[in-house]
C-alpha cells in the first residue's frame, strides 16, 4: 500500500481542491448580422461582420 512520505499541507490539499484553475467555456454570442452563434468581440467566421461592418470576404462572396 502506498504510504506518503510527507504531510500535505492544508494551502497545498485545498489548492488541489480548488475549481479556480479550470478553464472555462468562452462566451457565444449570436451574430446580429447572420444570426450564427460566434466569440464575442471577434469577427464573425460566417458572414464576415464585425460591429455592422464587413471586414473579412466569405467565400460565397469571392466566387460570385
Amino acid at each position: 500500500m502506498a504510504v506518503p512520505k510527507a504531510k500535505t499541507s492544508k494551502a497545498r490539499r485545498d489548492k488541489r481542491r480548488s475549481n479556480v484553475w479550470k478553464l472555462a467555456a468562452p462566451g457565444l454570442v449570436k451574430c446580429p448580422h447572420c444570426g450564427e452563434y460566434t466569440r464575442a468581440h471577434r469577427v464573425c467566421a460566417a458572414c464576415g461582420y464585425y460591429d455592422g461592418v464587413q471586414i473579412v470576404k466569405t467565400a460565397d462572396e469571392a466566387n460570385a
